[in-house]
């Protein structure tokens, strides 16, 4: 069987053993059960106004339930614990059965329903809620609710400190549907707070967390955890003490004479620069002026023909000077 499909099961089996304590032990003030599956067996704890009414004479009754959940709801083996109620004003299954019982027997609702919960306000509970839904005064249904105190509807707090209680009302007009829901005394509600007078406050004060780093800090590291040192950008500077004599009597000395190389050790530094300068200049005057000379000598290859030209114009252009002249 699938586990969703034994969740469901078991529910409803609970709800079955739940229904059949409520109809055998109504008298008795039946005020719910606990079930729990030991390898022994299943364990029940009954929880009763009255125990002498559900153990019986001579165990008699208690012999019957046990044979009938062996039986008609297949139970390996149940041990049934009987326990008695402390307080049965601050139990809500007990209280809705008292509640459905005095509207059956004729109370008016709202005076059940406002003595109920004083009742249970009496006994201690820090909150109670009381829901009456049905024909309660006419034929048309409504709700009517009785509150005093403090409590819960929602979140874990309702379904684990809520004690919850439902009863049924057989009425002429119609069934009417009770809900109690009870804060028992001791609950600790996750919002309680408490308010302490004429107290010095130091003592109520957190240590200090620089004390507690330094607590940590001397501790030794737990095995498998690396020891860290904290990274610091700069490295403080310690604190050195200045005597203000010894800085004076420094002031005062003379300043230590300082050696400069003489005169002609710069001008012989100098003057061979100069001489390497001069003949990094003079290598690149002889490279030119090679250079130079190789186009001049390629120019006079090529000057023959040229220069022949050259002397004809020449002695044309004095010609026609002279036929100028004597014209």
């Amino acid at each position: 069987m699938a586990d969703e499909q034994q969740f469901i099961e078991d529910g409803l089996q609970r709800t079955q053993i739940d229904e059949f304590f409520a109809d055998e032990l109504g008298r008795a003030g039946y005020g719910g059960m606990e079930v729990a599956k030991t390898p022994m067996g299943t364990q029940i704890v009954l929880k009763a106004e009255k125990p002498g009414m559900v153990i019986g004479k001579g165990g008699k009754n208690i012999r019957k339930i046990t044979s009938t959940l062996e039986e008609d709801f297949e139970l390996e083996d149940p041990q049934v614990d009987v326990q008695e109620v402390d307080e049965p004003d601050l139990n809500a299954r007990i209280v809705a059965d008292r509640l459905a019982n005095a509207l059956e027997r004729g109370w008016y609702f709202r005076k059940a329903g406002h003595t109920t919960i004083d009742r249970i306000m009496e006994a201690g509970a820090k909150g109670s809620e009381i829901v009456l839904s049905g024909k309660v005064t006419g034929a048309r249904s409504r709700v009517e609710k009785f509150n005093r105190g403090y409590i819960k509807h929602n979140g874990e707090p309702a379904e684990d400190i809520v004690d919850h209680g439902v009863g049924t009302a057989v009425m002429k007009l119609g069934t009417i549907g009770v809900q109690v829901k009870i804060i028992p005394p001791d609950a600790e509600l996750p919002d309680d707070f408490e308010i302490y007078e004429d107290v010095e406050v130091e003592e109520y004060v957190a240590a200090d967390e620089n004390g507690a780093v330094e607590e940590l800090l001397e501790g030794e590291p737990e095995e498998g955890q690396p020891v860290t040192e904290p990274e610091l950008d700069e490295e403080p500077e310690p604190d050195v003490e200045v005597d203000e004599e010894v800085i004076e009597e420094e002031l005062d000395e003379e300043p230590e004479e300082v050696e400069v190389p003489g005169g002609d050790a710069v001008e012989e530094e100098l003057a061979d620069l100069d001489e390497a300068v001069d003949e990094e200049l003079d290598e690149d005057t002889e490279a030119e002026a090679e250079e130079l000379m190789a186009e001049m000598s390629e120019a006079s290859s090529a000057a023959p023909e040229g220069g022949e030209a050259t002397e004809a114009a020449d002695e044309a252009a004095e010609n026609d000077g002279d036929e100028e002249g004597e014209s």
